[in-house]
């Protein structure tokens, strides 16, 4: 709640329109089921919130089933658990991907439901959900306060991979913000300070004139985390794991979150 009388001050909008269910790409996400899981709050999330270090070792599963001579398959052992599947993945794609492994596209909408989608950096994860830092004042910050949900990406080419993540997104709390951005690099954090993110820019030399006079107002001291920046936490209803097969015979496993935890079963690719 501070974080959000933080960010009225700034003068944002936060209706949290929109949340009632909606269809959006042939999958309707239901009212019942969202205001089951919005009990979760991203504030649990905090426990899942240090910064990602590339490289960090880990040892590594296939996941899905791997496909035998015979088009046959077996289970790992991880199979029933989305994120012990995840953390999985995760660690062989750290240690593949040649760049930001922790890449994944966020797709958004505004109210009238109109999408918008980029890529962002996840910097924690866990049961609770998954986290990213953003500029509250930014496009997809307002379509997010605007329209709570929202959909991950992550394709990890070196592996032939992806996982789709669906749910409501809400602000990690403070504590969560606060602890992250002092992991930040120093030019980082001057960085949110001077960026005035998604308005128009007349030149390059602006921006970089707003950063100069950012770290002289800063002068060596340190530097707090902007009201206006902070996190997002997409708490999963939908994780969908796919893996590339010979003869485009590819495997789909998708989990579903319900009142009695998560359905499991496959899809037709």
């Amino acid at each position: 709640m501070q974080l959000l009388g933080q960010l009225a001050v700034s003068g944002l909008d936060l209706r949290l329109a929109g949340v009632a269910g909606y269809a959006q790409g042939g999958i309707r996400i239901s009212h019942s089921l969202y205001l089951l899981h919005k009990s979760i709050t991203c504030g649990l999330c905090g426990r899942y919130a240090a910064d990602i270090q590339e490289g960090d070792g880990a040892a590594v599963h296939t996941g899905l089933p791997v496909s035998t001579r015979r088009g046959q398959t077996r289970k790992d052992r991880h199979m029933n658990d989305p994120f012990a599947l995840f953390d999985d993945w995760y660690a062989q794609a750290r240690q593949s991907e040649p760049n930001d492994s922790n890449a994944m596209a966020l797709a958004t909408a505004d109210a009238r439901g109109r999408p918008s989608v980029r890529m962002v950096l996840l910097k924690g994860h866990g049961p609770d959900g998954f986290i990213f830092y953003t500029n509250f004042e930014g496009r997809k910050a307002g379509e997010l306060l605007e329209n709570p949900h929202a959909a991950l990406l992550f394709h990890w080419k070196s592996l032939r991979r992806q996982i789709r993540v669906e749910g409501p997104v809400g602000p990690v709390d403070d504590a969560t913000a606060d602890a992250y951005f002092a992991t930040r690099s120093r030019d980082s954090q001057l960085g949110a300070w001077a960026s005035d993110q998604s308005r128009p820019l007349p030149d390059r030399q602006t921006f970089m004139d707003r950063f100069e006079a950012v770290s002289a107002r800063f002068d060596g001291g340190p530097v707090p985390r902007p009201p206006h920046w902070s996190g997002f936490c997409v708490t999963p209803e939908r994780i969908e794991y796919w893996q590339d097969r010979e003869h485009r015979l590819h495997e789909r496993r998708l989990f579903e979150r319900t009142a009695d935890g998560w359905r499991e079963g496959l899809l037709y690719p």
